[in-house]
């Protein structure tokens, strides 16, 4: 027998082929609790993940990762603005815009936020030229006067391509009758589709020219700025903020969709705290059976007392005994999770096919498949918090194993 001796005797009750049925009954149940735990619980991550990485990858095609905008007045050095961005090494693009409330009115009224672009920029902070379904960017000459529509947008309007949309700005101009909002005629060139909802029904697009005549502004609302690592946005729009004169506000990606990004984290986080009961349940089945295990193996504990074994050791020879328990589950649920994330999209297709049914439509998520997103450190959490609750699940029953009284245990021997 090798040392030390607790780890040694541990191994010996793992492995004995003459034990209790209905015990290695319920250590048995405790490893497939503890694996469906750990396989259930990286699975829904990994979808989650995926989830928010699809909602925040089609938000940020139509937006960008930051912007600079002027305090309480148009920004009229834009140029200036938009030339040191593309000096700084961090920024892939630089793009003015301005962005007003308006009413779009066709055979149908509707909302929406109406944004002035310039069409050679705008391609460097947004994928829009790549959405569109109908028309095309460049048809926003200046001049023109002409629109783009999501595709939404269109619908509840009721307007297509060629027809004429009148758009009520939340701008107001004195006139000989008092205020009135500014209204100007828009020739719709085309539709895009984002396949995010809020865009594609609440955003549209004119030469950025002509919205500032429209509103008589000779400056624009701020500049948008597309990075290379995204998670600089704030740092990077910061700098270009102090390097220009003047005061300007600074926001984010992560500013911009705060409720959107908290409510994704949040249900993820709940997510996990809910599925972790199922390793807790395995958990529990590994204290009843270690609990039981102890109670069969009083005559044992005795004899390895009167022996010289220690309290301690005897805690030892359980807590090594349950630990394998729950390392071998945890194993079990690991490799397990892995293979069902990366086949998941296919058990997917094969229970719609077989049953003849759509889990997840396109017209109402958007999306042409489950995406998965695995994070090493979503999988690391999960097992350590399997491995934590099955050493946990040990403690007690080794705790009564090393309470026993030799003499007691053996009395009826």
């Amino acid at each position: 027998m090798f040392k030390p001796v607790p780890v040694a005797i541990g191994l010996r009750y793992l492995r004995a082929k003459r034990r209790n049925g209905f015990i290695s009954f319920i250590s048995m149940a405790s490893i497939i609790g503890i694996a469906l735990g750990v396989m259930v619980l990286i699975t829904t991550m990994a979808v989650m993940s995926g989830f928010q990485k699809e909602i925040r990858d089609r938000l940020l095609q139509m937006t960008a990762h930051a912007t600079v905008t002027a305090e309480g007045e148009p920004m009229r050095d834009w140029q200036q603005a938009v030339d040191a961005a593309r000096k700084d090494p961090r920024v892939a693009g630089a793009a003015p815009y301005i962005e007003i409330q308006g009413m779009l009115s066709g055979p149908r009224v509707q909302g929406a936020v109406v944004q002035g672009i310039d069409p050679a920029l705008e391609s460097k902070v947004s994928v829009i030229a790549e959405k569109m379904t109908e028309g095309s960017l460049d048809s926003l000459a200046p001049g023109q006067f002409n629109i783009i529509l999501g595709k939404e947008l269109a619908l509840w309007l009721g307007v297509g391509v060629g027809d004429n949309v009148v758009a009520t700005l939340a701008e107001v101009q004195g006139t000989p009758l008092g205020a009135m909002a500014r209204t100007k005629r828009f020739h719709v060139s085309g539709i895009f589709e984002a396949g995010y909802n809020e865009v594609d029904r609440g955003a549209a697009f004119v030469n950025l020219d002509d919205l500032s005549r429209v509103l008589r502004s000779d400056g624009v609302t701020g500049v948008r700025l597309k990075l290379h690592d995204m998670d600089q946005a704030f740092q990077v729009a910061s700098d270009l903020a102090l390097s220009l004169d003047g005061l300007y506000r600074v926001s984010d990606w992560t500013q911009q969709n705060a409720n959107l990004y908290h409510s994704l984290k949040m249900e993820k986080t709940v997510m996990g705290i809910l599925l972790s009961l199922i390793i807790m349940m395995g958990a529990f089945t590994l204290v009843n059976s270690q609990v039981m295990l102890v109670t069969d193996k009083q005559a044992d504990i005795a004899i390895l007392r009167t022996l010289g074994l220690s309290p301690a050791g005897v805690m030892q020879v359980f807590m090594v005994q349950g630990s394998l328990i729950g390392l071998v589950g945890t194993t079990l649920g690991l490799l397990g999770g892995i293979t069902l994330t990366f086949n998941l999209e296919r058990l997917l297709r094969f229970i719609e096919g077989t049953f003849n049914i759509v889990l997840l439509p396109p017209d109402v998520y958007y999306i042409t498949g489950l995406p998965t997103d695995m994070q090493p450190a979503d999988v690391a959490l999960t097992v350590l918090v399997a491995l934590l609750m099955a050493f946990l699940a040990t403690l007690y029953p080794a705790w009564r194993a090393a309470r026993t009284q030799p003499a007691e245990a053996l009395r009826y021997e």
